[in-house]
C-alpha cells in the first residue's frame, strides 16, 4: 500500500491493486475518506468518522498537494 504522505496524523495513500479513476484514500484519528480526481481537483467521494475540523485540514492538504498525488499515482500505476 503506497503511502503518498502523512499530515496531522492522517495517512494519504493508494491501495497497491487500485483501479481507475485516480483517487486517494485518507485514514487516521478513527476516520477514513476517499477523494476522486475529476481532472482539475479532488472531490470527496466517501467519508466516515472524520470530524469537521480534520476534514478542513485534509481537504487543504489534498488541494495544496494535488500535483504530487497525481504524479505519484501515475508513477505507481502507469509503469
Amino acid at each position: 500500500m503506497p503511502e503518498v504522505f502523512r499530515f496531522y496524523g492522517f495517512s494519504f495513500f493508494f491501495y497497491s491493486k487500485e483501479h481507475e479513476p485516480l483517487h486517494i484514500h485518507v485514514e487516521g484519528n478513527g476516520g477514513m475518506a476517499k477523494f476522486i480526481w475529476n481532472g482539475a481537483e479532488f472531490e470527496l467521494f466517501e467519508k466516515q468518522g472524520i470530524k469537521a475540523n480534520d476534514y478542513k485540514k485534509i481537504t487543504k492538504v489534498i488541494g495544496e498537494n494535488a500535483d504530487i498525488i497525481v504524479k505519484r499515482w501515475k508513477e505507481y500505476f502507469e509503469k
